[in-house]
Parts: structure tokens; C-alpha cells; sequence
């Protein structure tokens, strides 16, 4: 499980670290043009009910950890449906089986 820290805050947002690595890469790609985009997520179980959603912008501190030593292999077609998804109004969703808790 790896997680993504947003900003100075130490809050974890717990992501598995496969999707998290696809993610890595479209958030580094965007953020090095200098576009900002949303990324959302719908609260696990265990957590009050709702979503949450971030502001991704070049200006704000982002720190991505990973479980394994090693990366994961990347599947190009996972990156560009998550390049694609940042490009739209509503941004990148995070599918609920990638959040864990």
C-alpha cells in the first residue's frame, strides 16, 4: 500500500501502490506543463461517508510512498486513462478498489 501526501499536511492518502505509480507518472507529466487538475476519491469503509477531492497544482508539495523497493511494471493504457481523466472538468477519479482506507 503506498500513499500520497498532499501539500505540508501529513494526512496519508492510502493508495495501492500499482495504481499509485500510474499515477505518479500522469501527475509528474501534468504538473511539469504546469496544468493543474483535481484529483478525486470516494472515502473507504470505515471512514464518514462521502468523497474527497484535491487540487493538484505545480506549486503544491506532493510526496508519493511506496511499499515495495521496486516499481511496478506500467501499463501504458492505465496512464492514458488517467491522462485522459485529467484533462476533463472533472478530473482523475481514483476507482475505489485502488483507495484503502
Amino acid at each position: 500500500m503506498g500513499a500520497l501526501f498532499y501539500g505540508s499536511s501529513e494526512h496519508r492518502i492510502d493508495i495501492d501502490d500499482v495504481a499509485l505509480a500510474h499515477l505518479k507518472v500522469v501527475i509528474a507529466t501534468k504538473l511539469r506543463r504546469n496544468e493543474s487538475f483535481t484529483l478525486s476519491w470516494r472515502h473507504d469503509e470505515g471512514q464518514p461517508r462521502g468523497r474527497s477531492t484535491i487540487w493538484l497544482h505545480p506549486s503544491v508539495q506532493l510526496r508519493f510512498e511506496f511499499d515495495e523497493p521496486e516499481p511496478p511494471s506500467l501499463d501504458p493504457a492505465r496512464i492514458q486513462t488517467y491522462a485522459n481523466s485529467a484533462n476533463t472538468s472533472g478530473g482523475i477519479l481514483v476507482p475505489d478498489e485502488h483507495i484503502l482506507g
